[in-house]
């Protein structure tokens, strides 16, 4: 199992820093390259520089009022969300249809559902070794 991600290339989790300026102030973001990768794709799809789509993050973070505490960490979640809404097909994979056209409404209902489903799920699991075994055996 391990040899499908030990064996991966070792330049996706190597880090590359990113400078840009965001609103007039100059700041570095620090992240693997597999994520900038990701990011890279998000940026393209709805016809924006990865620039462009970090500011627009950080705009919207801002607006939404989270805070942005970490925001090495939230791009990083940004990418794995992004990947398992397409795993879910949640998201289109054809990168021709941009991310702004979707309707994320829908979208956020239906990963918050199925989100609590695999927390529940995996409850379950942790609360029952023997079922755990079970669901494992060959």
């Amino acid at each position: 199992m391990c040899q499908l991600f030990v064996g991966a290339n070792r330049e996706l989790w190597e880090p590359h820093t990113h400078s840009l300026r965001l609103h007039g102030a100059s700041t570095s973001i620090r992240l693997e390259i597999f994520f900038w990768d990701v990011l890279d794709e998000v940026a393209r799809r709805d016809g924006m520089t990865l620039n462009e789509l970090i500011i627009k993050l950080y705009d919207e973070v801002i607006e939404a009022e989270h805070g942005v505490d970490n925001f090495a960490s939230f791009l990083r979640v940004c990418c794995g969300r992004y990947l398992r809404l397409q795993a879910d097909r949640m998201i289109p994979t054809d990168p021709a249809i941009p991310i702004r056209a979707l309707d994320a409404e829908n979208i956020l209902h239906k990963e918050r559902s199925l989100h609590q489903k695999r927390r529940s799920e995996y409850t379950q699991l942790t609360r029952n070794p023997a079922e755990r075994e079970e669901m494992t055996a060959p």
